[in-house]
């Protein structure tokens, strides 16, 4: 008997079956059988699932004689049904990447439950994805299994039917069945849940629900939608039958009221002729149903901001006048528009005011001890302007420091420093006249950079992928850049920093301007030789990484040839395979702006961690792509993967200056089983390893020896060209050492090999 009987209807979807079907059966949980019923469809959809059934044994074709409707289909595919859980996927969905095995560990995690309900993501047919608004919802943090009576949140989380596993048993027991007609998921869902007696959740998104552009079910037009009226007479006359239910009737009535009116306000659903009984229909059913708003449980009431337009809903409905909610709806748009107008001339007469204070500072004198710091466009204080923004503390400590972020930023910001927020008085009196203004990335291009200002370019990187002018070449990177904008920022510059002779080269190729290259070295990377294990052990534990563990830190960077984030590695499994002294820390390319995985076990998420430095300092090795942190990470002479599976296409989409995979700082892996494959046989930080690093470190970290921003700070604002600290040969340096070498533990245990897989270096 398997864990999941997965049932899928189809019905004219068969541009989408194939995938819906193949993301089922390309799960890595495997114990499963797939019941796909052919809903009697015109199309290709009966053949299709016929030669799936015909390639996996795991496939029983079910083919119907008559188009039943997509909820009897489903009752079809559950009369052959023989797995713990049923699971219902619509024939133009997917299941997500290892969906399946997620389920199955949270369900044996929570005691198999009755029901487990898992997030999902709209997919849009312009490739756009967007995860559930409700997800918030499905938090596991609360105590699990429970009833809905502990959590009734969840019925604010969209009615269907295929966001949940359902235990067999538990679905038979009650006599559970889908009716026939539109909107069958609303008679099945609220009394599933309602009588489950054990519910779990789950926040992952397991399927990903197509938003197709045409042809979708419920985007046609059609009478149909008058479906309904009966599916919700359903839903009361359950509660009528069961009186201890009888609390969760004012939340069903919100429920219904809110969705007759989208049916109604929806422009693709009722033929036109049809729209004036739809409405004296649902003020019929709102007169027989109706309940005192009073009633509704507290968790269920909508926040303040929608009142409003809950409250034209119910008025639409109860009255069944379409011409008093377009009255109503117009007063509202009217106050709305008020409102923002207002808010315009505010905004116009501020922004006003603040050019003319901008213009009055720019008259008045430049102030020598005052600097003013930012990083990424105002993130938070990090990168190589926040080592050297404590450099000035340090070393030139008359000079006053402040640093530009937004204010979710604020908290980054040494209380020595002042925090200064984007746009504001302040900010435009610190550009106006500090000496010295230092970022990573360009400032605000309403800048005038005056005479007696010094402004340093830090830059954020060693350059791997092409930068500046080399993108003119590539307009799908480059994205309408302004390059004659680019080169006018680059004219500002007083001084750019490099990390090495490869850095010189390709800045001032790219950047051509006349300002004076300090080859000094990153300033973001002395802390790395500054640290001792007693920092190295402190990172640790902040982070939650065991005692003897081995953190490894997973960083890829931004994909230019993808729309969303890209994880190329199943992190879960990879984490399975190398055994539990791993431990596995995955960094999001802050682009992105949105974590990497969830965090759970020895997956830990730290996408929003607000220092890189910290990260590199808490692991023992690093697994990257083509991300420039792999130059910085060198400087630790701690192990480096590189996972190169789509080489070509970065190459070709984004350029480099060099093929990483020719001279990388460590092993090559060219797929998933390749990477476990060097940790399982010990190549990663094995002889090879660690020849490749030091040739690395030779070309790319001559200079990053723990007194670059020294040097820099000494140069720029103490005038000083000679006696600087002179550069520690490599040999000399003593990084902070990894906590994996200082830990008493045993060797390593060794990680399984994945047959047939070699490793390649």
């Amino acid at each position: 008997m398997p864990r999941f009987s997965v049932i899928v209807p189809a019905y004219q979807v068969q541009a989408y079956l194939h995938e819906c079907m193949a993301s089922v059966l390309e799960q890595s949980f495997t114990d499963l059988e797939l019941i796909a019923v052919d809903d009697c469809s015109p199309d290709a959809c009966g053949a299709i699932i016929d030669e799936f059934a015909t390639a996996d044994p795991r496939v029983r074709a079910v083919h119907l004689k008559e188009n039943v409707g997509l909820g009897r289909a489903r009752n079809a595919g559950m009369r052959y049904a023989t797995g713990d859980y049923l699971i219902f996927l619509d024939g133009d969905d997917t299941l997500t990447p290892d969906a399946l095995r997620s389920i199955a560990d949270r369900v044996k995690e929570t005691g198999d439950p009755d029901v487990l309900v898992y997030d999902y993501a709209r997919t849009f047919w312009s490739g756009e994805t967007v995860r559930n608004v409700q997800a918030g919802q499905l938090t596991e943090d609360a105590p699990a299994p429970f009833r809905l009576d502990d959590r009734p949140g969840l019925l604010k989380v969209l009615m269907v039917v295929w966001n949940k596993a359902y235990r067999r048993e538990f679905i038979a027991g009650e006599g559970f069945a889908f009716p026939p007609g539109f909107y069958e998921d609303t008679p099945w869902t609220s009394p599933v849940l309602m009588a489950a007696e054990t519910i779990a959740t789950l926040d992952r998104v397991c399927v990903h629900y197509r938003q197709r552009r045409r042809g979708n079910i419920l985007g046609t037009v059609s009478n149909k939608h008058f479906d309904i009226f009966d599916q919700y007479d359903r839903v009361f006359a359950h509660l009528d039958a069961h009186p201890e239910l009888a609390h969760w009737r004012p939340v069903l009535f919100h429920r219904m009221v809110d969705h007759l009116s989208a049916v109604f306000l929806k422009r693709d659903r009722l033929p036109h002729g049809s729209r004036a009984l739809f409405l004296r229909k649902a003020r019929a059913h709102y007169v027989r149903y109706r309940v005192r708003a009073a009633d509704v449980p507290s968790e269920n009431r909508l926040p303040e901001n929608r009142l409003s337009e809950n409250r034209l809903r119910h008025t639409l409905v109860r009255l069944g006048s379409h011409r008093a909610y377009r009255t109503l709806w117009a007063a509202v748009r009217i106050q709305r528009g008020v409102t923002r107008l207002t808010g315009a001339l505010a905004r116009t007469l501020r922004t006003a005011a603040l050019r003319l204070h901008y213009k009055i500072q720019l008259r008045l004198p430049v102030r020598a001890d005052q600097a003013v710091f930012t990083s990424h466009g105002g993130r938070g204080h990090g990168c190589n302007p926040g080592a050297l923004e404590s450099a000035f503390r340090t070393y030139a400590p008359d000079v006053r420091t402040a640093w530009i972020a937004r204010p979710e930023f604020h908290h980054t910001i040494p209380t020595a420093t002042r925090r200064l927020t984007p746009g504001t008085a302040a900010y435009w009196t610190a550009l106006a006249r500090s000496k010295y203004l230092v970022n990573n990335a360009d400032f605000d291009r309403r800048l005038v950079k005056r005479p007696g200002q010094v402004l340093v370019q830090t830059q954020h990187g060693t350059p791997l992928k092409h930068m500046g002018l080399d993108l003119q070449e590539r307009p799908a990177v480059a994205r309408g850049t302004d390059f004659t904008s680019l080169l006018r920022g680059a004219d500002q510059w007083d001084y750019c920093l490099s990390a090495n002779r490869h850095s010189t080269l390709v800045w001032e190729r790219v950047f051509p301007s006349g300002y004076t290259t300090l080859e000094y070295g990153q300033p973001r990377n002395d802390r790395f030789q500054q640290a001792g294990s007693a920092e190295v052990a402190r990172l640790r534990e902040n982070l939650g990484i065991p005692e003897g563990a081995v953190a490894v830190l997973y960083a890829p960077t931004h994909r230019d040839y993808r729309r969303a984030q890209r994880t190329a590695l199943d992190l879960e499994r990879v984490l399975r395979q190398l055994g539990p002294r791993f431990v596995l820390l995955a960094r999001a390319h802050h682009a992105y702006g949105a974590p990497l995985a969830r965090s759970g076990g020895r997956l830990i998420d730290v996408s929003d961690h607000p220092s890189i430095e910290s990260l590199c300092l808490a692991s023992d090795a690093l697994i990257t792509d083509y991300s420039s942190l792999m130059f910085d990470y060198a400087g630790l002479d701690r192990p480096i993967v590189i996972h190169a599976d789509d080489w070509e296409a970065y190459e070709a989409a984004r350029g480099t200056y060099f093929d990483l995979r020719a001279f990388p700082p460590g092993a090559v892996a060219r797929n998933e089983d390749e990477l476990i494959d060097i940790f399982a046989t010990g190549h990663w930080r094995g002889s090879r390893s660690t020849q490749l690093r030091s040739a690395f470190r030779d070309r790319f970290c001559p200079y990053d020896d723990g007194h670059a921003a020294e040097r820099v700070v000494r140069h720029v604002v103490l005038g000083e060209t000679s006696g600087l600290p002179a550069v520690v040969p490599l040999a000399g340096r003593r990084p902070a050492p990894s906590a994996a070498d200082q830990s008493p533990s045993a060797p390593l245990a060794s990680v399984p090999t994945p047959a047939g897989q070699a490793p390649c270096l």
